[in-house]
């Protein structure tokens, strides 16, 4: 029975983070079942330049992600009777990233607003492993009680905030995308090689042979 990770994108910036995400469960043979919702289309085409579109989507997804797509099905985000939206419909668990501060006040209230927000809160309830990656900053006092609303009910809440040590001041902006994505990849179990890990020594990621 196929069983796939849902991955959910919202509005918020930071749609090279989902592609990471992605490009990386992909790569791990997972299944994926993606959402995208209306407002992270737009961020899409401002970030991007890639388009979205229900009628499309194969062409349109591929074209974005720049690979074939294996396993991977998409439900529109209005369609609030698609598989995802079931508690019985199987599934791994959720990814929503990036998760703007709306995406998050949603599935923090049960909202429901679309099938992103729905899904989120069919894992949650399913007790299904769920990862939230909020990106904006700063936070105000209600954003932080819904992290903290989400974080009891069970989901992991990964802001993007990507770590320097594996590759230095230097680093790339798809090295700092990459290690949030690794971390994300983690945090749900699947194996991945995205990040450079640390091992206990100063500067032993960039200069693995030793010396100064």
């Amino acid at each position: 029975m196929r069983e796939p990770w849902v991955v959910g994108v919202s509005g918020a910036s930071g749609t090279p983070y989902a592609k990471a995400v992605l490009t990386g469960l992909l790569e791990a043979g997972e299944s994926v079942d993606l959402v995208v919702s209306r407002a992270a289309r737009l961020t899409l085409l401002d970030e991007t330049g890639a388009t979205v579109r229900d009628a499309h989507w194969k062409d349109d997804v591929s074209g974005w992600l720049g690979r074939d797509l294996g396993d991977l099905s998409y439900w529109p985000a209005g369609d609030l009777a698609a598989g995802p939206s079931s508690g019985s419909y199987p599934a791994k668990g959720m990814v929503v990233v990036p998760a703007s501060t709306a995406a998050c006040a949603g599935i923090a209230i049960g909202l429901s607003k679309d099938l992103l927000q729905r899904a989120a809160e069919v894992n949650l309830k399913e007790r299904r492993r769920t990862v939230v990656v909020p990106r904006e900053t700063p936070v105000t006092r209600s954003h932080l009680e819904h992290l903290i609303a989400l974080h009891d009910a069970g989901a992991v809440v990964l802001p993007a905030s990507p770590g320097f040590y594996g590759s230095g001041a230097g680093a790339t902006a798809q090295q700092l995308i990459d290690f949030v994505a690794g971390k994300v990849l983690d945090a749900i179990g699947v194996p991945h090689t995205l990040l450079t890990r640390w091992k206990g020594e100063l500067n032993a990621q960039r200069n693995p042979l030793g010396g100064p």
